[in-house]
């Protein structure tokens, strides 16, 4: 189990272009080449006043890899408002000139098609698609649609949904798993995501990708499609690991996880998954395909009572960070590895600067000392556990005053209201920790102290790693603290769940690299 099936799969990788200009369309065809694309979806209802017989000739002749034609009308979600016969005769001009792809929607599809067919000579394959842009339908009514898709004849169906929550899309992985014709299905959005990452491990034709400088919110890039997940090593067996959180745009966990699977020929891809609803995630993706689980912000307390038994760590500390599906009965088992990762990243940059601890008895260099720690959450708890477990006194602020009085109680430590921390002059020799989402992309500039208190602390540290150097730990280091970056905690909690996830040992110093590069 787990081991690369080194056998490609047959989905391609699709970059659509809605450049204004022909100019630019070519310019873009050659830039998806270049990046990996396989085929570019060429919206013809974005060019400024196109002329079909002039421009598409020379789109058509000059392509330098596969194109997949459409002209979207207004009605169908596209720009074109213009008379229906015209639009249908440039699509029937494309395939005569030669394109590898024309795009059909079913309103106009059962009549198109069934005229194009008893003539149909040329090497153009037809896409049969319909834009959903309500609820996402029922499993039945998906089945009805697609049905009605497939009597029309196409070569490819192509179901674009838009749904509410990650759950609905399970809907899609069902009908790329079942499809008798080949199938392209995804949603649109952040939380469809996930639809164009998995779509290669059910089977799905084409999966989408922007190219590099031109972002659209819920598809990866070419790139990363090609480097960070390669997609073309996808398959059925593929075990499915992702970050459950809300939002996720900002987990680096792919970047590092993926090509991780990859160095030890272990069959995982790792994803970010969008959860709204806990309870419904969990019921709906119970399957042994989806096999374990990093927890972020803000479930890492939450998502406790939808584990089936959780390591006594993370028990004590009420919060976890990773889950395994346990093979042998799927029962979800919660851990939590933020916490020595936290500590001992805190530990070694002391030691490196060559600080003696508090309390020799206790051998941590955070032995004795003031621990002041921003923030009373999941990492938040990681972080008060880990300092109490080194004979650290703990000082904590949150936004939540009872939340913080509850955490002091379990750590023996103090609580105080989250607005003194701006001015709370700590001991000599203190810690800071800040363990609240301040200060991470896009609001880089937010920081839970004040600049003056700064000087007081011997050592900053922020678990926030995006970005790599916040403005807090810029502050800090100004101010003559160590600092140390949430990418260290990341790297180091991210081995431990890798251990996890794949019953292997974490090649560390291959995983160090990757995050020195591309963090």
């Amino acid at each position: 189990m787990g081991v690369v099936n080194i056998t490609k799969n047959t989905t391609m990788i699709c970059a659509p272009l809605m450049a204004q200009s022909v100019e630019q369309v070519l310019s873009n065809m050659y830039q998806a080449k270049a990046e990996g694309a396989d085929v570019v979806e060429i919206r013809l209802d974005c060019i400024n006043n196109f002329q079909p017989g002039k421009d598409l000739e020379i789109i058509l002749t000059k392509k330098p890899l596969p194109v997949l034609i459409v002209y979207r009308p207004k009605w169908a979600g596209g720009l074109y408002e213009g008379d229906e016969h015209k639009r249908l005769e440039a699509l029937h001009l494309a395939e005569d000139l030669g394109a590898d792809y024309v795009d059909f929607e079913l309103k106009v599809a059962s009549n198109t098609l069934g005229k194009q067919y008893s003539s149909h000579q040329s090497g153009t394959r037809f896409i049969v698609s319909c834009n959903l842009d309500c609820e996402t339908p029922s499993e039945e009514d998906l089945g009805y649609l697609v049905s009605r898709m497939q009597d029309t004849g196409a070569d490819i169906i192509k179901l674009v949904v838009s749904v509410n929550e990650i759950t609905e899309i399970a809907r899609i992985f069902q009908l790329l798993s079942h499809c008798q014709v080949p199938i392209i299905a995804y949603s649109v959005g952040e939380r469809g995501l996930v639809s164009q990452l998995l779509s290669p491990k059910f089977n799905g034709a084409l999966v989408y990708g922007s190219l590099k400088g031109t972002p659209v919110l819920g598809l990866p890039t070419v790139e990363s499609l090609r480097q960070t997940y390669k997609v073309e090593h996808i398959n059925a067996d593929t075990k499915v690991f992702g970050l459950i959180s809300k939002p996720v745009g900002h987990s680096k966990g792919p970047i590092l996880h993926n090509p991780t699977f990859r160095h030890v020929n272990y069959n995982g891809i790792y994803v970010p998954m969008f959860v709204d609803d806990l309870k419904k995630f969990f019921s709906t993706y119970s399957s042994p395909d989806f096999a374990g689980f990093s927890v972020g912000f803000p479930y890492k307390e939450a998502v406790m009572k939808f584990c089936d038994e959780v390591h006594p760590l993370a028990q004590a500390i009420a919060a976890v960070n990773t889950i395994i599906r346990r093979p042998s009965d799927g029962k979800l088992i919660g851990y939590n590895t933020d916490c020595e990762a936290s500590i001992t990243a805190i530990e070694d940059a002391i030691k490196e600067r060559g600080y003696k601890n508090g309390t020799a008895s206790f051998g941590s260099p955070l032995a004795g000392r003031m621990f002041v720690l921003a923030g009373a959450g999941g990492a938040g708890r990681a972080l008060a556990f880990g300092a109490k477990s080194r004979g650290a006194r703990v000082v904590i602020f949150d936004i939540d005053f009872e939340r913080a009085k509850s955490l002091a109680s379990d750590v023996m430590g103090e609580a105080r209201p989250f607005e003194d921390i701006l001015n709370f002059q700590p001991e000599k020799g203190a810690i800071l920790a800040n363990a609240t989402p301040l200060g991470m992309h896009p609001n880089t500039d937010r920081v839970p102290v004040s600049e003056e208190t700064l000087r007081d602390y011997q050592l900053v540290f922020d678990a926030v790693y995006t970005p790599r150097k916040t403005r807090l730990l810029k502050d800090a280091e100004a101010a003559g603290a160590i600092i140390v970056s949430g990418v260290e905690m990341f790297l180091r909690q991210a081995i431990g769940q890798f251990n996890l996830f794949t019953g292997k040992e974490a090649p560390k110093e291959f995983m160090r690299e990757i995050v020195l590069a591309k963090f």
